[in-house]
């Protein structure tokens, strides 16, 4: 009897204890959940050379130039001494994400050259000792999205270093960055090697690497720059549990702080899943928390000659249809080296932003949708009181005047135009809901119908059927 009051009792303090927890990560996952836009920011010593080095130009993305070119260590260091961002205005860029909507910032303080945006004590590869600006970067910024409502967040390359000795590398087929007549024996050597090409990036082992830099780096990050709400994992290459959980550790420095899948696979989870460059198929979501992060042109860093932008439409309907799929869209800026946005990122935020004003209410603090995807559009929903808000955001204007909503059979309350408050007309068929629309779309981009109902929309069940895909490298 006793042995069976005992289990009882331990059963009873393990269900306990983990509804306690869940609650726990659903208030810290809170804002984050509501928040569904935020921008990226990639900013270091690359946007100097800019894509091109020694007049040729370099292929793939533009902060990795390093490692695609196969600029050697010293060679790379040079080009912080022409890194002199005066023209950095952190108030400036904390207000254009506001002013599109955005609700958290997340910038490289450290991407795969190693190279710190921040005052680092445990390498001279930074901001302030190796640069003409010697300034901290990231300490404006802070300050600046305090000041401003804005959440922090700090991406840091915790694995992958081709600066500070005994740091990862990927191995990049030369050739893939540029028509190098030495590829083939630098490719052997990169075989031999790890990934490495310099012999300067192998002097320490990455055990070292991890105690003298990336361990008292994260510290640093995580101590001196107030509350850091993300921290942006990236490419776990060459890492081992052991190295993994000697990173994790610190977090207990920023208790309320998120993470991403990016630590080490599959033991480090983080709190969110990371698609690259696309939007998850519906067959891929398991109900786990996901942002899709995305460039505006062909490359995150700047490169001078990237010029493939995305049009408008196609940023605000991403920010729809991943809203749409209970997921938040992490929107890419590579500023210049003098501390600029590009002329055409400016354009493309503002635009976000105009609409964003007008139909915000129909992205922030949704869930997703209850039917799926429309060949027409796509919807969000918000629940209150026992009853359901539907956000119908149409990307293709019905030529016939009549917008069906196949399965939606609650009492409707209302519908309207969210832009400017016109009624519409609702009438039910066999199939659901029929709206008849004005004869042209209030926004050629995205107009958003609102709709109030009756009770809880169901939502339909997930059933993935494939992983989702997080990043290109593991």
């Amino acid at each position: 009897m006793k042995k069976k009051l005992f289990f009882l009792v331990l059963c009873c303090y393990s269900i306990l204890s983990l509804h306690a927890q869940t609650n726990a990560n659903d208030e810290r996952m809170k804002w984050w959940r509501e928040a569904r836009l935020g921008m990226f920011i990639h900013w270091g010593v690359y946007a100097v050379p800019a894509g091109t080095y020694n007049g040729q130009k370099i292929d793939r993305i533009g902060e990795w130039i390093m490692n695609r070119g196969k600029i050697p260590v010293k060679e790379y260091q040079a080009f912080a001494k022409e890194f002199n961002p005066v023209k950095y205005d952190p108030e400036a860029w904390v207000l254009m994400a506001k002013d599109a909507g955005m609700k958290y910032i997340v910038i490289t303080a450290k991407h795969h050259d190693g190279f710190a945006l921040f005052n680092s004590k445990a390498s001279k590869w930074n901001i302030v000792d190796a640069t003409p600006y010697g300034k901290d970067l990231i300490k404006p910024l802070a300050e600046a999205c305090r000041k401003h409502g804005i959440k922090l967040g700090l991406y840091y390359s915790h694995a992958q270093d081709w600066n500070n000795p005994g740091g990862s590398a990927a191995r990049k087929v030369t050739t893939e960055g540029w028509a190098n007549p030495d590829s083939a024996k630098i490719d052997a050597y990169t075989a031999a090697n790890s990934g490495h090409w310099d012999p300067l990036q192998t002097t320490k082992t990455m055990a070292q690497y991890i105690d003298e830099v990336a361990v008292p780096q994260v510290r640093e990050i995580l101590t001196n720059y107030g509350d850091v709400a993300v921290l942006w994992w990236d490419t776990p290459t060459g890492m081992t549990d052991e190295f993994a959980e000697k990173l994790n550790a610190l977090l207990k420095l920023q208790p309320n702080i998120i993470t991403n899948d990016r630590l080490k696979r599959p033991n480090y989870p983080g709190d969110f899943k990371t698609p690259e460059q696309r939007i998850p198929n519906l067959s891929e979501l398991d109900g786990k928390d996901w942002e899709t992060c995305m460039t505006m042109n062909e490359t995150w860093g700047y490169k001078s000659y990237a010029n493939k932008w995305k049009s408008l439409k196609t940023l605000i309907q991403n920010t729809v249809d991943i809203a749409s799929k209970g997921g938040n869209y992490l929107l890419n800026v590579g500023p210049k080296a003098d501390g600029t946005f590009p002329q055409e990122s400016i354009d493309l935020l503002k635009g976000v932003g105009v609409w964003m004003k007008v139909n915000g209410e129909s992205i922030y603090g949704t869930k997703a949708s209850p039917f799926g995807l429309f060949p027409w559009g796509r919807c969000t929903k918000k629940e209150n009181n026992g009853n359901t808000t539907l956000y119908f955001t149409v990307f293709e204007w019905p030529k016939d005047g009549k917008l069906s909503i196949p399965g939606l059979k609650n009492q409707i309350v209302s519908a309207k135009l969210l832009a400017n408050g016109t009624a519409l007309k609702t009438e039910k068929n066999n199939d659901g809901l029929l709206i008849t629309v004005p004869e042209k779309a209030v926004d050629a981009n995205a107009t958003v119908i609102k709709v109030e109902v009756k009770g809880i929309v169901d939502a339909a069940s997930l059933n993935p059927k494939e992983k989702m895909k997080a990043g290109e490298i593991d």
